[in-house]
């Protein structure tokens, strides 16, 4: 299965989103942007590079609940990608679920770490 990805999003949770970006801001020089979501809920977002995304939301900042690693599917076909995975035995921890502007889901890789992908709303979910 041959996959075509566009970037990386790592996404980090943390206990106060706004302590988080004026560290980065202060420390690291790094500028987040911020998105507030009509549920109330709101993440920081940034760009390192060209391909390389930084969220922030505001979660479990436990060591194994953070930082997680997306993957972007350029050509969609999130749907197709989780069913081979499952079908070769890999765990699936989040089947395909809706996230801002698009679809995740999370699977364990073999030592047991969560990774992600994530494909946009307007792009295919099942590819032939």
């Amino acid at each position: 299965m041959n996959m075509t990805f566009n970037g990386v999003t790592i996404i980090f949770n943390v206990a106060d989103i706004e302590r988080t970006r004026a560290f980065y801001r202060d420390h690291l020089g790094i500028a987040f942007e911020r998105y507030d979501e009509e549920d109330g809920s709101a993440y920081l977002m940034t760009k390192i590079g060209q391909e390389v995304d930084l969220m922030v939301f505001k979660g479990d900042p436990k060591p194994g609940n953070t930082p997680n690693v997306v993957f972007g599917l350029a050509d969609g076909g999130i749907d197709t990608v989780i069913e081979r995975l499952a079908a070769a035995g890999v765990e699936i921890v989040t089947p395909v679920s809706e996230a801002p502007g698009g679809w995740f889901a999370d699977f364990r890789d073999p030592d047991g770490q969560i990774v992600s992908f994530y494909q946009a709303g307007e792009m295919p979910r099942a590819l032939t």
